[in-house]
Formats: structure tokens, sequence, C-alpha cells
């Protein structure tokens, strides 16, 4: 894999100029993949344990900017960036991962998103760091990375985070470069939301959905289509969901449907796409 490794330096035409004006500029980096621009981009952050809600965000949003034509570039950590890059992949967008090490996959943090780095590569897109060949990751690579996360992006998305977030460093480093800083508000008892209700009181952009960014940049919204079953039973649970992520219990009750019906649909719809599960048994629609 290291033959696959290219090194640029800001001496080099294919240096990206978004990176050339940024506070604590890179001097170089190591990218595996195309690095392709031409998209405009935006970086998605947030929790490494996310909520179902958490969860639900990052697929609707990111699903939506990928839509309209947005490469989604974040940082390969658990959590919200992880979801943020599936979810390109799923939609078939671009999607950009800067991580806090070398890039040969001895040194390449973390070991559980290697298949998705790969998959990134295969498909299109590109990894890129400031850090060499057989790099480990340090206390200071992660978050002095989030400055390149933001600097090849043109709005930053904060998508759940605490009061120390790393998430709330990408956000000060898009502040810095002027970038629009945008975040998902959440409940003020709930402490995953903490970080992006205080971004919210200190001059963040409230985000509800992938439209609040895409006017301000300028794009046209893709409209999603609705998702529908020819099943009656089925159709009754999507129904349910409409409204947003339910667990069974809720669902069985919003749908009006014996519990063994719903149960047994469940699997199915979501085999076929139908309905995503967010874990710790709640469920939305995979739209």
């Amino acid at each position: 894999m290291e033959e696959e490794i290219k090194h640029i330096s800001e001496a080099d035409a294919e240096f990206p100029n978004c990176l050339r004006t940024i506070p604590s500029r890179p001097k170089e980096l190591y990218l595996r993949g195309e690095l392709n621009l031409t998209a405009p981009c935006v970086a998605v952050v947030g929790a490494r344990v996310p909520s179902p809600y958490g969860k639900q965000a990052a697929h609707d949003i990111v699903g939506g900017l990928v839509r309209a034509g947005v490469c989604v570039v974040s940082g390969m950590a658990p959590g919200i960036d992880t979801l943020a890059h599936q979810t390109a992949l799923e939609h078939g967008g671009a999607t950009v991962g800067v991580v806090g090490t070398g890039l040969d996959e001895k040194s390449f943090f973390p070991k559980q998103n290697l298949d998705l780095a790969r998959k990134i590569v295969n498909t299109g897109g590109c990894l890129a760091s400031e850090y060499p060949i057989g790099f480990s990751a340090t206390n200071y690579s992660f978050p002095r990375r989030n400055r390149i996360i933001a600097g090849l992006s043109l709005a930053i998305l904060v998508i759940e985070a605490k009061e120390k977030s790393g998430s709330l460093i990408t956000a000060e480093w898009g502040r810095k470069q002027h970038k629009p800083v945008f975040a998902v508000p959440g409940s003020i008892y709930a402490a995953s939301s903490s970080g992006c209700n205080w971004l919210l009181k200190n001059g963040a952009l409230p985000c509800t959905g992938a439209s609040d960014i895409l006017k301000i940049m300028g794009l046209a919204i893709a409209v999603k289509s609705a998702v529908k079953s020819g099943n009656a039973k089925e159709q009754k649970i999507l129904d349910a969901l409409a409204a947003g992520a339910l667990n069974l219990d809720a669902i069985i009750r919003a749908a009006g449907l014996p519990a063994q019906v719903v149960m047994s649909a469940i699997p199915i719809m979501e085999i076929n796409g139908l309905i995503r599960n967010l874990g710790n048994g709640e469920y939305c629609l995979n739209n």
C-alpha cells in the first residue's frame, strides 16, 4: 500500500490552494487516492459515540448534501465522522478522510476503519495526512489535523458534541479561517449536544437540514423521493417513522399493528433498504 501514497509540498502546483493561506498551514501533504476539490466541500464532524438522534441527523443531512453534489470531508474517527463518510459512499458521493497518522496501514488509526479507508480510495475518494509513512498517533496530531479538515471545506457542520469535544476544535479552526460554522441543535438536557448548543450561543448557524447549508453555499436542493412500500402493513410502519426515529414499542403504538407483525416486518424492511437501524432498538426511514 505504501507505493500508493503520494507526497506533495506547497511548492507543487497540485497542492490545494485552499490550504495555502490558512493559519498554521501544512507545508506538505501525503495522499492516497485522488484529491479532487472541484466539488464544493463541507466538513462534517461530531461525537465519537452519537445518540440515535445524532445518527439520524448525520444520515439525513449528509445524504442531502451529497445529493446536491457536495464532497464530504471528515476525520475517519468512530462515530459521526464514520457515519459521514459511509453515508457519502452510500449515496455515490465523494468523500475525503483527513487522518492524524501516516497513511500506511500499519500506522493508520483507527484500525477499525481500515476497510472504510480502502473503500474511500477504491471509489474515487481520498485519504490525506500531513504526516509521513510510519508516523503513529500522538496527542497533538489529531487536534492539528482538524485545521486541514476545516481548510479543505467551505463550511463546517458539527453534529452532536460534548463541551470538550474535539469537534469544537474543528469549529474553531473554521471560525479562524472565516468559514461558516453550523451546529445541529440538541436537547438542553443531553450532554451529547451541550457542545453544539454552546456553539449556537456563540455565533454558529443552526442546521436542521441540508438546505440550511446549501442555501449559504448557493447550491440547489435535491428533492428526495419519499420512502414507499407496496405492502400495506409496511407502509403503516413507514408512516409511523415519517416524523422521526422510534423504538419498537413506539412503532407498534404509532402504526397500530400487532407487535408480532411489526417485529416480523422490521428485519425485512431493513434488508430491503426501507428503514435503518440506529442502534439501541431505534429505527428511522432510510432516505
